[in-house]
Parts: structure tokens; sequence; C-alpha cells
């Protein structure tokens, strides 16, 4: 829970983080509805229509469907499309959905990585080719400096979102003050622009000119990229101060630049050429061109916070292998730095910006993954609707139907765009899906093994009467909370001893991103010294197993840390013939599983307690 006094910060630090993909759109979306591959007539009816088109796009995907709607089915304060599936799996289950709904939520997460990708590449090399307006000298060297700036942005990552977004914050409440000045500015000089906030023109654009309405949303969707940041972000700074940023400031500075292009284009056709940059005076354009170059960087901040998150929730809910997760902030837990998406993005962006050479050829492949995550979602929230806010089918139907529509129809025309380059993020989605996928069953699979070779705890107790006990205490770590663990097997197969104390402890993950403390741990004590420990933590939280045993007095369990030894099973995946997972998923889960963060460091156990001890396992 953020605090009152942090509201300032946390809402500065949003527009810095949040909304800079949404906020650097007026950059370049009418220019592409109306200058781009499916190129619009500039005429006063079709200025109208698509201005009115654009505003209602943002109102209905962004105002109503995230900020007012999305934004209420978050879980426990987390966003994104991995805790909307947490939020729904359990509900779903009694339903006999699970299955369909963990493949929507799993494919929407894939999604994002594929938009996480491509956002970075299209808004910096974008802006750095934005240079040439000041000397067209600097054009060789625009891919050098591309390059150098997004390496300096995945680098500052280390610094954590809440630093970034402080660092951003300023810089990008200027750049929305700027957009609304500039666009309030033309709509004085023109108030009849604001006609176009009548639905009528966005309708009787679409009507009348019904192929070209459909091929323009291909380029109107540029308006509202980003929009689903808002949502994915909301764990990083809170849900109060996202709709105070949006509603308070930037939706109305948006809002306003888009009126103030449409206003210059109604009385200067010609200025279609670049609209943005002809709203404010030519001395002004030097500046602006530093400031929208600064602003583009920083759009790309929003998918890549966005992609720490979704990696965190990946890992705690079984659909990644362990990974290294930094935190960045004492005082906001949700602010993190995730070295290997990071570090993967990054590899990504670049072959980008190398392999397409410009943002031109990049903007075929923007906006198919972005609706199609925002399609997701709404099936994800329509699952809440039904089964959790209890609403009526005729409401569902109403509402989600209505949202359901808008989403198809972006989706439709942003897949015209495949074979232009399209198919780049939604191969990427795929390949993450896969991944996703493949960790998820391949852990499945693991735990049955794992089952088959284990025995029952109560003959396990029954056949220990003659085996040598030593002072001390061992801890084995399970992921089952029945049966007996590898570790212990071999551990008295080998040393033929057991320890005077016995702790069996489980780490469970919730469908919550948070646990209350007195619901943490569960102590079951059975016979002979043996104590069975299931420890549950939410999918935003870090497991510490051992601050966790330290808050086992309250049971009466006290644990010495230079006296307890840590017993973990290394399992190594052998890869076999087709049975139960295909043989490219068996070798990609072994590789995983190989190069996955070691449980000592993931739990956070001392080093010098731990005995491994191997296991070799046929899947």
């Amino acid at each position: 829970m953020h605090s009152r006094q942090a509201l300032p910060a946390l809402t500065v630090s949003a527009i810095g983080v949040v909304f800079g993909d949404i906020g650097t759109s007026p950059l370049y979306a009418m220019k592409e509805i109306f200058n781009g591959h499916h190129p619009i007539p500039v005429t006063p009816e079709n200025i109208l229509g698509i201005l009115s088109l654009v505003f209602w796009s943002i109102m209905v995907l962004v105002s109503v469907k995230y900020v007012a709607v999305i934004m209420r089915a978050d879980n426990k304060g987390e966003g994104g499309s991995l805790a909307l599936l947490a939020l729904v799996t359990e509900r779903a289950s009694n339903s006999g959905m699970t299955w369909a709904v963990t493949l929507l939520g799993i494919f929407a997460a894939a999604l994002f990585y594929g938009d996480s990708m491509i956002t970075p590449a299209i808004s910096v090399l974008s802006a750095v080719e934005g240079l040439e307006i000041v000397t067209p000298a600097l054009k060789p060297y625009v891919l050098p400096i591309t390059l150098s700036v997004l390496t300096a942005l995945f680098f500052i990552q280390r610094r954590g979102t809440g630093t970034v977004g402080m660092l951003f914050g300023p810089i990008m409440v200027l750049w929305f003050a700027i957009l609304g000045v500039l666009g309030a500015i033309e709509v004085a000089r023109h108030p009849g622009v604001l006609v176009a906030l009548n639905p009528i023109y966005a309708l009787h654009f679409v009507s009348n000119h019904a192929g070209l309405a459909f091929l323009a949303l291909g380029s109107v969707v540029l308006a509202v990229t980003g929009g689903e940041a808002l949502y994915t972000d909301m764990g990083h700074f809170g849900r109060f101060p996202i709709r105070l940023a949006w509603f308070g400031f930037v939706m109305p500075t948006l809002v306003l630049n888009y009126f103030g292009q449409g206003a210059l284009l109604l009385n200067e056709p010609e200025a279609i050429i670049n609209p943005f940059f002809h709203l404010g005076p030519n001395w002004a354009l030097v500046p602006m061109v530093i400031l929208a170059t600064v602003a583009t960087v920083i759009a790309s901040q929003a998918v890549i916070s966005g992609a720490f998150s979704v990696a965190r929730q990946a890992v705690q809910m079984g659909f990644l292998p362990r990974m290294l997760i930094v935190h960045t902030s004492g005082k906001a837990e949700g602010q993190i730095y995730v070295p290997f998406t990071n570090w993967t993005l990054y590899l990504a962006v670049i072959a980008l910006v190398i392999g397409f050479q410009s943002s031109s050829n990049l903007a075929a492949a923007y906006g198919i993954a972005v609706t199609g995550t925002m399609l997701i979602d709404t099936i994800l929230v329509a699952f809440v609707m039904v089964l959790m806010w209890r609403w009526h089918w005729s409401a569902v139907a109403v509402i989600a139907g209505s949202l359901l529509i808008v989403d198809l129809a972006f989706f439709s025309a942003n897949a015209l765009k495949i074979p232009e380059g399209g198919w780049f993020p939604v191969a990427m989605g795929l390949a993450s899906f896969a991944v996703l996928t493949t960790w998820r069953l391949g852990r499945r699979l693991v735990g049955e093994e794992m089952a088959k070779q284990s025995i029952p705890m109560h003959s396990f107790l029954d056949m220990i009467d003659k085996v040598h006990r030593v002072n001390g205490t061992a801890v084995f770590m399970t992921s089952s909370k029945e049966g007996v663990p590898a570790a212990l097997l071999h551990n008295l197969k080998h040393n033929q001893v057991l320890h005077e104390r016995v702790v069996l402890v489980t780490v469970q993950t919730t469908n919550t991103p948070h646990v209350n403390e007195l619901d943490r741990i569960y102590l079951h004590r059975m016979r002979k010294g043996f104590v069975r420990l299931i420890i549950r933590y939410g999918f935003m939280e870090d497991p510490d197993i051992p601050r966790a045993l330290e808050r086992c007095k309250r049971f009466g369990e006290s644990f010495d840390i230079t006296e307890t030894t840590f017993y973990l099973s290394h399992e190594t995946i052998v890869p076999t013939l087709p049975r139960n997972i295909s043989a490219w998923r068996s070798r990609l889960f072994a590789l995983m599983s190989k190069n996955a963060t070691s449980a000592t460091e993931f739990f956070r156990i001392p080093t010098d307690r731990v005995v491994e001890l191997g296991t070799q396992l046929v899947i």
C-alpha cells in the first residue's frame, strides 16, 4: 500500500514510466493515419471523422476499458495478464474452464513480451531519426546513435523503476504540458474543431467509408498503444496515482494536442507532412525536436518495467524457471529489476534495429501484439465480471461484448500488417508462449515422476527405528507436501544416518500477490522428530526460508542456522523419446532447468549450510 505522503512522487513517477508510450503517440499517429501505408484523403469530413475516431478510441479503450473497468480487477494491487489469470483461475476451475483461461492468460503475457521488444526499438529509432530535421548531416549516424541510446537505456534499468521514474517523470510532465499548450493554442484559433467530440462524426465516417475506416484502424491504434501498460504497471505505483495522472493531466493534454493537430489540418492541409511539429512556432522547432527525442526514449520505459512485473509473476506462478530478481526500493515492493529479462529484451531490441533499419519498416510490425493483448484482457475480465463480481449476464454481455467488438475491429485491422512485419511480434509471442507452457508442463511431469519414486511418509517412519540419529536439524526442501523427499531417501541410502530433528519444507505460491503473515506458515509435527512445514508466498513475494524458520517460534519450534543443514535435490533432466512430452519440449525444458537460478540463491539459504543431492529424471 502506497502512503498518502508518497502520492505526489508516485504520480510524477507514474507519468514518467507508465505513460511514456501513449504520451508520444501524437508525434506520429495523425501523420501515419493520413500519410501512412493506407493514406486517407485530407478533407474536412475525413479530418473530423478521424479526429472523432481517435478521441473515442482513447475514451473507450483506455479511459473506460483499462482505467475504469480492468484496473478494478486488480489482484490485491497487482495488474497484468498473469495477475488477472491468477485472479480467475481458482473460480474458473469450478466452471470447468481452467485450461482455456490459463492458455489465454499465458498467451496474453507472451504477446506482451513481443510488444516489449518492438516498442523500445521503434520509439527510440523514430526519436533519433527526428534529429535529421535539425541537420541532415546526422543521417549516417542514426543507427549508431540509436544503438548507443538503447544501450544506455537498458543499463539504467538496474537503478530501478522508482529512480528511473523520478528521472523521467519531470521531463514527461514538461512534455505533456507542452502537448496541451500547443494543442490549446490551435484549438482556440479554430474552436469549430471541437464538434469532433460528438461520436456522430466517427460513426458517419465509418458508415460512409467502411473499407477506408477499417484500414485506418490499423493507424488509429497508434493513439492507444501503451494503454495496456496502465494495467501492467499498476503494481509499481498503485491504482490511484495512475488514475489521478491519467484523468487529471495526461488524457486532457493528449486530447488537446490531437484536436490542435486536427484544427491545423482543417486550415492548412499541407501540414500533414508533419502536423505535430507544425503546431509550434518556427523558433521552437529545434527545442521541440530535442524534447521529442528524449520523450520517445522514455516511451520504451513503460513496456520494460511492465516486462519485469510479468517475468516476476511468471516465475512465482510456475511459468518460468527461477531467476534473479533485484529489489530496487526499500519503500515500494513492486519496484524491481530482472537482469535476465532486461538483457534478453536488449538483445532482441538491438536485433530489431539492425534488422529493420528504420522506424518506417518497424511501423508495419507495430500494433498486432498490443491489440492481441487488449483482446485477451477483455475476455479475461469478462470471466471476472461473471465469476467474481457476480454481474448479471445482460450487463456482462453489454459491457464486455461492446469492448470485445471494438477490440476485434482493431485486431483485425492490424492483422493485415502481419505479412509486412507484424510477423515478428507474433513470432516472438509464439516463442514466449512455447517457453511458458513448456516449463509449466515440464514441472508437472517432474512432479509426477518424483511422486512415483517417493514412498508414503507413514511407511517410511515405520522403517527407521534402527537408523542412527545425529545431533542437529536437517531441512529437506521438497515440492510435494506428501511422501518422502528424494533428497531424504538419497541421504539415508548413502550416509545411513538421520538428524534428531528432520523438517520437510514445501514452498507454495498462492493466487494472490501477498500472503498474510498469520497464514504464511503451516506446521505439522509427525512421529520420531519429523516435522512438515508448508510456507506460502504470494506471486509477488520472494521466498526467504531462513526468515520463515525464525517465525516458527510461535509454534514452539526454534532454529539455529549454525546447527541446521539444508538438503536440496538437484534434478538433472534427461530428455528421452516422445512419451508425455514432445522431444523438442523435453530438450527445451532440460536446457531451462540447467540454467535456472540455484534453489540456494532463490530461497536465500546460506550457501555454507547446503548439501545438494543429485537426482536424474527421465521425461
